[in-house]
């Protein structure tokens, strides 16, 4: 058991480590890896993924967290121990809470891309009953700015709900626009490159590079030359010792 490692005030860029999990899905994974004590409380483990027909993730348990699957491309399958089966498209979001215990599959329609987020669950809550939430794409709002778009997959307007304050958008950025991002006093998170490049903050990140960020107000996220897709984070730590082991988060 330990306290989560604290990120100094700026911006720190970090590049994705390609890999498989399940059987045979491809990622792209910031944190945790190997040789590396990040977590980055509250989230836990930060996944962009690729499945095509054959691969994917069967049936297996989890425990202590909560999970968000958003999908980018394609489509995904869930089934789980609470008698939910539900497909998901392309720009649609679901969430599971583990809570004491819950046994899932996500397993692809076709090829599909997206991203999963484990967010850990405070102590009090850990035991709490398991419980799934699926959105459809046209539940999730998008809001326009001058240049681009976010989809926005927690946060204003959103429906889907967590049990840990967090903002999670998907931006849309063509050549050159730029955009300010507000973050909550004490509230840490990151920028991820899903496509093009940007400058967050001034400095230069890169697709699958992302910049993790504590101890600012607020951010200027800005493409370059060609257009940008971002994953954008940001939560309030909870501060407490965490122990992840496999698919469990104590």
């Amino acid at each position: 058991m330990r306290m989560p490692d604290p990120l100094p005030p700026g911006v720190h860029p970090l590049p994705a480590r390609h890999g498989q999990e399940g059987d045979g899905a491809e990622v792209f994974r910031l944190f945790p890896v190997p040789g590396s004590r990040w977590n980055l409380d509250p989230f836990v483990l930060f996944d962009h993924f690729r499945i095509g027909p054959g691969s994917g993730f069967p049936t297996h348990p989890h425990r202590g967290f909560e999970a968000i699957t958003c999908l980018l491309e394609g489509g995904i399958r869930h089934r789980d121990s609470l008698g939910n089966d539900s497909t998901m498209g392309a720009g649609g979001a679901q969430r599971f809470t583990a809570g004491r215990g819950l046994e899932h599959s996500e397993m692809p329609v076709g090829d599909c891309q997206g991203i999963q987020l484990w967010i850990n669950l405070p102590r009090a809550l850990k035991a709490m009953a398991a419980d799934y939430q699926a959105v459809p794409p046209e539940d999730l709002p998008v809001r326009t700015f001058e240049g681009g778009e976010r989809r926005i997959v927690v946060g204003e307007g959103s429906p889907l709900r967590l049990h840990t304050p967090l903002h999670y958008e998907i931006l849309r950025l063509e050549p050159g626009a730029a955009v300010t991002m507000a973050v909550p006093p004490g509230w840490q998170g990151l920028a991820y490159v899903l496509a093009g490049g940007i400058l967050l903050g001034g400095r230069p990140l890169a697709a699958r590079e992302a910049g993790l960020f504590a101890g600012r107000e607020c951010l200027e996220l800005a493409a370059g030359e060609q257009a940008a897709e971002v994953v954008w984070l940001a939560g309030r730590p909870h501060g407490e010792p965490l122990r992840q082991h496999g698919p469990f988060v104590d």
